[in-house]
């Protein structure tokens, strides 16, 4: 059992040893899979350019290049962007260099954090303008609901330029008056003042406009962690800088486009009804209705729809991709209570007319502002139309996706929420591990003189036990490595090799336990094998209940830290398992191995 435990760990313990390539990962935008004409074509470019490969391979949908170093790697992606356009995502990685036949047996480097291993850092700033505005439609929408609900008959509403400010045009100063006096109650966090003969003019306070910016830039780092979970990161860092930027650090992942991809979307959905009354060439012409405007299909086909919008991406708890009964990709959506109870209303009132799912998504339009912003173009389409047969509640589903792999990504966004407001990512960067190497050779330096300090004590106080106990200490690392590598969440930090190096350093408790026992025995008059046993045997509950204690500690530790704590306390207690292993398991193996069922009379001890 020793052997083949130890062989395992030895297995698992040795991609660390390859190291990783810096290289250029290439996926498809909104579900475009990457092909063999793709690959054709970036190796033609890299060709063109003279900038040599490591290798270059298509494996599920996504190309990935490695490179020599991270010079001609920053080369190749400055190549590529241009050629590929917006139809790509073309992200920095650093990819393992682990040989085929070790990861054929699902063998894998430690996933190191990014104080170690180094990793993506992407800075993110929210687009507070398209935050505002969409607070100032719920405005406008409401002001419209509360006039009709009373009575009092409105000319046109529409939002003014000054932020968070929207104006009411009525017929007359006696219906403007009336409004005034009505709409004042409802909203507290309203400012309204009459303007000329007929104008109502409705301003946010400056503690409405504080809160929607805070709500905008909370909201959306929750659900970045959200999306980021999804990924499967570990230890990942989201957190707020400023005003209204966002940090996301991704340490330890392998798909940096997928990341760039998911992080960066913006994605929501809008549910609204069908104008049938309208005509929609002539729509697309220019003469639209007042209440109405124009979307397109993905074909191209004008659709005219109502402004007012039933529902919004907001309110979906959860969503799936399936397929339908014609083996066609959907994608199943759950609604929360006021979501559901809100479609449930709708659709009671309006069965038999058609209803379209307008998909919305915010991309880098390429322009930049007067102060260096990037531009965010609001791409639309409408996705699905369908006939309401029933009344709708929390539950339904979307079709008329082109293919699984944009079902899939488009249940994914809608999973992990809509953003409130749309963020572009300002900074990008694939943080080397020179630092990270410095550190892993700080801590291997002091795994290594923590280790030469044990054996020293041991071989000179406890002789051949000594260095049988020095045999369980360096099975012991080889251990905690491999399983490290083995655990699929668990991120070697630098606290974590602070966890190794103490692990190492108190594992000799064990062997220290067990020898002096043997000592006292051999003292009393035991034979040489009663001792043994008898040293092995009354160690044992001692060891059991000094190692549990730190264990429990080490768990409560991984429960309740975060960040760094976490990779102290996950190390700390694989090292407290491993360690408990070798020294009662393994060294009786190497004692009955020397010494079993001989006749000996006098110990090496």
């Amino acid at each position: 059992m020793l052997i083949v435990v130890l062989a395992v760990g030895l297995l698992y313990a040795l991609p660390n040893l390859y190291g990783e390539d810096p290289a250029v990962q290439i996926t498809g935008a909104r579900g475009v899979a990457a092909s063999e004409s793709t690959l054709d074509q970036i190796r033609g470019v890299l060709d063109k350019e003279h900038i040599e490969t490591k290798s270059i391979a298509l494996e599920n949908g996504a190309i990935l290049a490695r490179f020599k170093d991270t010079d001609i790697q920053l080369r190749a992606r400055e190549a590529l962007i241009p050629v590929l356009g917006d139809k790509y995502v073309v992200a920095l990685n650093l990819a393992p260099a682990t040989p085929l036949w070790l990861t054929k047996l699902g063998a894998e480097p430690m996933k190191l954090g990014l104080d170690l291993r180094g990793g993506v850092h992407f800075l993110m700033q929210v687009d507070m303008d398209t935050a505002l505005g969409k607070l100032q439609e719920q405005t406008m929408d409401s002001l419209r609901s509360d006039l009709r609900e009373k009575g009092i008959p409105y000319a046109t509403v529409r939002k003014l330029d000054t932020t968070g400010s929207v104006e009411v045009r009525f017929r007359d100063a006696a219906a403007r008056d009336q409004a005034n006096s009505y709409l004042s109650g409802r909203h507290r966090d309203l400012v309204f003042s009459n303007s000329g003969d007929n104008i109502l003019r409705a301003v946010m306070t400056d503690d409405r406009l504080r809160e929607a910016r805070e709500y905008a830039v909370q909201q959306n780092i929750n659900i970045l962690r959200n999306r980021v979970n999804q990924l499967g990161v570990a230890e990942p860092l989201v957190q707020r800088q400023g005003a209204d930027r966002i940090v996301v650090e991704l340490p330890g992942i392998q798909d940096t486009a997928r990341a760039k991809e998911i992080l960066g979307a913006t994605a929501t959905l809008e549910f609204r009804l069908v104008n049938t009354n309208a005509d929609a060439t002539a729509a697309a012409n220019g003469r639209v209705p007042g209440d109405s405007e124009v979307k397109n299909t993905r074909d191209g086909r004008p659709v005219v729809l109502y402004k007012r919008v039933i529902l919004t991406g907001d309110h979906i708890t959860d969503s799936t991709s399936s397929q339908d009964e014609f083996n066609n990709p959907q994608v199943n959506i759950s609604l929360d209570s006021a979501g559901g109870s809100a479609m449930s209303n709708f659709t009671k009132d309006n069965i038999g007319k058609p209803m379209a799912t307008l998909f919305v998504e915010y991309k880098d339009s390429g322009r930049k502002d007067a102060s260096g912003k990037s531009i965010l173009a609001k791409q639309e389409e409408v996705i699905n139309v369908a006939t309401i047969q029933s009344r709708l509640g929390n539950s339904f589903r979307i079709t008329g996706i082109d293919n699984p792999t944009e079902a899939r990504q488009l249940s994914l966004l809608l999973r992990a929420g809509a953003l409130i407001a749309p963020i572009q990512i300002v900074e990008e960067r694939t943080i080397g591990p020179t630092l990270g190497m410095q550190n892993i050779t700080q801590g291997l330096e002091a795994c290594l003189w923590g280790l030469v300090a044990s054996i020293v004590f041991m071989v000179v106080w406890y002789r051949k036990f000594g260095m049988i106990a020095t045999t369980a200490l360096l099975a012991n690392l080889v251990l905690i490595v491999g399983v490290m590598s083995l655990l699929p969440g668990a991120t070697l930090t630098m606290p974590g090799i602070a966890g190794i190096v103490l692990t190492l350093a108190v594992a000799v408790d064990a062997n220290v336990l067990i020898n002096e026992r043997i000592k006292e025995e051999l003292k009393n008059g035991r034979s040489v094998q009663q001792a043994i046993h008898e040293g092995y045997k009354g160690a044992f509950s001692s060891i059991i209940d000094a190692n549990l204690t730190t264990l429990i500690t080490a768990i409560i530790l991984y429960a309740v830290g975060t960040g760094s704590i976490k990779g102290f306390a996950i190390t700390t207690a694989i090292g407290v398992a491993t360690s408990m292993f070798t020294a009662i398991v393994g060294t009786r193996a190497i004692v009955n191995l020397l010494y079993g069922g001989k006749r000996i009379n006098k110990l090496s001890i």
